[in-house]
């Protein structure tokens, strides 16, 4: 994927997250891309460590939750923030890594993402592009 896809949407208190690609994993990727973009300027994270997980989920849309959730959760766990971000689908298996670095003080805060919710979940395939989306906690 060359550059991601995301846009937001509005909702009330919180914020609408949709991530766009060629495929069902691209989509997915910008969705992760959308959320960390949320907390800090993407641009000035280091590529300089890479987590890898797995986790096992047959409904697409409840995976996209998963999958962002797991994100977070990786991230506060080592204090990191992550830019580039891997999804591979095997079946119900997904394979996944996010790229980022340690936070440092210079990066600038954006909005905190406490976690990505049921709330307007969706994942469709749309002529050629797959949409995925739900509302972010903030």
């Amino acid at each position: 994927m060359d550059s991601p896809s995301y846009s937001y949407f509005e909702h009330g208190a919180d914020i609408g997250l949709a991530g766009h690609g060629a495929t069902l994993e691209e989509a997915f990727e910008s969705a992760a891309t959308g959320m960390f973009a949320i907390m800090t300027d993407l641009a000035s994270v280091r590529r300089e460590q890479t987590v890898r997980f797995e986790f096992e989920e047959a409904d697409v849309e409840l995976a996209l939750v998963r999958w962002l959730n797991l994100l977070l959760a990786m991230a506060r766990e080592q204090g990191m923030v992550c830019a580039e971000f891997r999804l591979d689908r095997d079946g119900v298996v997904w394979r996944g890594s996010a790229t980022g670095e340690v936070w440092r003080s210079d990066h600038e805060r954006g909005v905190e993402v406490k976690g990505a919710t049921l709330t307007m979940l969706r994942v469709e395939q749309r002529g050629g592009e797959w949409d995925a989306r739900c509302v972010v906690d903030v």
